[in-house]
């Protein structure tokens, strides 16, 4: 299994090695689509509306946030499966728009493909 990288879509290089992944549900604010090279959107990777909005990116909710977005990727592994095949081919980079580089959804998505894949 190769390595998972995040990265700021606003810091997002031109060409990053392997696998380049979205998983974010709504498109980032001031990003043109043609402006980044991506192996595909994953919206339904993303966390629900519902859970998003709860978690408004309050760090005081991230252990919350993370137990029920945990859920959610259990509840639906096809949402995970182009990320897993492309795990199996080489590294990939999922992409982000949060500010907060260590309390986002890439974070958790990342740990949670880790720790399940076998």
């Amino acid at each position: 299994m190769e390595s998972i990288h995040l990265q700021r879509v606003y810091d997002h290089e031109a060409a990053p090695e392997g696998a380049v992944f979205l998983v974010d549900r709504i498109w980032p604010r001031g990003v043109r689509k043609e402006d980044l090279k991506l192996d595909g959107w994953l919206q339904d990777a993303a966390p629900s509306n519902e859970l998003r909005v709860w978690f408004g990116h309050i760090p005081e909710r991230f252990g919350e946030f993370s137990q029920r977005y945990r859920a959610q990727l259990k509840a639906h592994p096809e949402a995970v499966q182009p990320i897993r095949e492309a795990m199996e081919k080489g590294p990939v980079t999922l992409l982000y728009a949060a500010k907060d580089t260590e309390h986002n959804q890439a974070v958790v998505l990342r740990d949670y493909l880790t720790q399940t894949a076998g």
